[in-house]
């Protein structure tokens, strides 16, 4: 991540703000989830199944179940808007988020619509049984399905769980005092990419709502599936004024408040830099 926006003083842009913990302790995990099996004259299916990954987008997964399937590509696509999945009235519909990393069954009567619905279905009982909820500050309130939305964020801007602890405390911190997040990762969800091209300005203009260099707030959903990680840190972030962040390289992610210290870090990172390198968010 790399930030270009000088710290401000704290003003009321959003009406989103940190997020309390009911009680103690971190979202329950389980590795897999467990779907119903159909079985075909009183005998299990030929086992096989489908890993969703942490990370992966809806149209990955799509992608994914189409594969798995054996159906034609962008079938499951297509079919989305009739599955009413079991979402919350924010998500309008989209299930991006809620299609929850695990690895599913699959048998000769799966099909999309029962897969995607076991995927939302255990999304909502991971989500509903954390110990979350919504937290008052100065700037109101976050609600679940924001929290996953961050989680999403810092999903797909750090790859291990201390930078996620870190990067979700920037998240709020920049929430708190109406600053935009300026994440590079909600541009590379719009335009369908894993990288960033850092050298191209044109991409911090792009009008969508998810550009979160011209908006302030989060996008309008989540933009990955986030693990169980991702999510404690969007619930529990540790302590800490940073508002700035940049990998110079990898395994170095490093964390700062003022953004003239930033600024040296991201002179460093663009001297260290290949054309291969993953580029930090916000990027300026």
């Amino acid at each position: 991540m790399q930030t270009e926006t000088p710290r401000r003083r704290p003003i009321r842009l959003t009406r989103r703000g940190r997020i309390a913990l009911v009680a103690a302790g971190a979202v329950v995990v389980g590795t897999s989830i467990a779907v119903p099996v159909a079985l075909s004259g009183g005998q299990p299916a030929e086992p096989r199944s489908l890993t969703v990954p942490e990370g992966w987008r809806a149209d990955q997964v799509y992608t994914a179940v189409d594969k798995a399937l054996a159906l034609r590509a962008g079938t499951t696509r297509k079919e989305v808007p009739t599955m009413r999945l079991a979402l919350p009235a924010d998500a309008r519909g989209n299930p991006e988020g809620y299609l929850l990393p695990a690895t599913y069954p699959v048998t000769g009567e799966t099909t999309p619509r029962s897969l995607l619905s076991s995927m939302v279905t255990n999304a909502n009982k991971r989500f509903r049984a954390s110990p979350v909820a919504a937290g008052a500050s100065g700037a109101g309130t976050l609600n679940l399905y924001q929290t996953v939305t961050i989680a999403s964020i810092v999903q797909a801007e750090a790859d291990n769980r201390t930078d996620m602890g870190k990067v979700a405390r920037v998240i709020h911190n920049r929430l708190d005092q109406g600053m935009p997040l300026q994440m590079d990762s909600t541009i590379n969800y719009v335009l369908n990419r894993s990288t960033s091209n850092s050298g191209n300005n044109d991409d911090a203009r792009v009008d969508t709502p998810y550009n979160t260099y011209t908006r302030t707030g989060l996008p309008p959903t989540p933009i990955a599936s986030p693990g169980d990680e991702a999510l404690r840190a969007a619930v529990a972030p540790p302590p800490g004024d940073w508002l700035y962040f940049v990998t110079v390289k990898p395994g170095d992610t490093r964390f700062t408040v003022e953004y003239e210290d930033h600024q040296r870090n991201v002179t460093e990172f663009n001297q260290n830099r290949s054309p291969d390198t993953r580029s930090p968010s916000p990027t300026p």
